[in-house]
């Protein structure tokens, strides 16, 4: 019933401020794709660049649409509207609510992921995208989501959740294979900006668009950062029950 709780809360937001989150949702990815993709006429693998670009922004979306539902909110609940507080003496299992916050923000990422393909769908390409993309931009979103509940609990202030954004989102957005291949950057660096969840998440959905198969190993990856940050996630909230 905690899990429920939390989704409902996150539906109710939903509801109240639907034109809100769906064109802030629409804004910089459309943005992205008429600067880059229509803008920038040019070819990347030997394809049409559009066809680079349009998975990468649907991943670009899930990321960002789940990581600044739980962000913000979190942060002002915790330090501000002290809600957080109520949660711990109320007699909801806290993993619950932790495991509520995930699924509410994947679903938001998904939602934003799912504007970007139905904004895309007149365009004549051949890219394919199924349940099997679907179920990456899912989790995707859970692994943005425990990110950005771990930093909510890291926050000092109202104005760290912008400042989070910016120095871990918005590079994220620009390196991890979105707008350009990793397969170019230096040796080392390369590596390391592969090894990021938004890297895997666009190669896997670009593998699916291209009616490839997209490999076991990003699948393990985005599991991987889900496990680590949801534990990180459980174990803050615990430790600021029992102080």
């Amino acid at each position: 019933m905690g899990i429920v709780t939390v989704l409902w809360e996150k539906w109710t937001e939903f509801r109240r401020d639907f034109y809100k989150i769906t064109v802030a949702a629409m804004i910089s990815p459309l943005m992205y794709l008429i600067i880059f993709g229509m803008g920038i006429q040019t070819t990347s693998h030997g394809e049409p660049y559009l066809h680079f670009l349009i998975p990468g922004i649907v991943a670009m979306a899930t990321m960002t649409g789940s990581f600044s539902a739980i962000a913000q909110n979190m942060s002002v609940q915790r330090l501000y509207e002290k809600a957080l507080d109520q949660v711990m003496v109320s007699p909801t299992p806290l993993w619950q609510f932790i495991l509520g916050q995930i699924i509410g923000g994947s679903l938001r990422g998904l939602y934003a992921g799912g504007i970007i393909l139905l904004l895309t769908s007149p365009i004549r390409t051949d890219l394919t995208f199924n349940g099997l993309s679907v179920i990456i931009m899912f989790l995707n979103g859970m692994v943005f989501s425990t990110i950005a509940l771990v930093l909510s609990f890291l926050a000092k202030s109202y104005t760290d959740a912008p400042r989070f954004t910016s120095y871990i989102i918005m590079p994220m957005s620009f390196l991890c294979n979105t707008f350009f291949a990793t397969d170019q950057m230096p040796a080392g660096f390369r590596q390391v900006v592969s090894a990021l969840p938004l890297s895997q998440t666009s190669s896997m959905i670009r593998a699916i668009a291209n009616g490839e198969a997209p490999g076991i190993a990003g699948f393990v990856i985005l599991g991987a950062y889900l496990a680590v940050f949801g534990l990180l996630s459980v174990w803050f909230i615990y430790k600021k029950k029992n102080l």
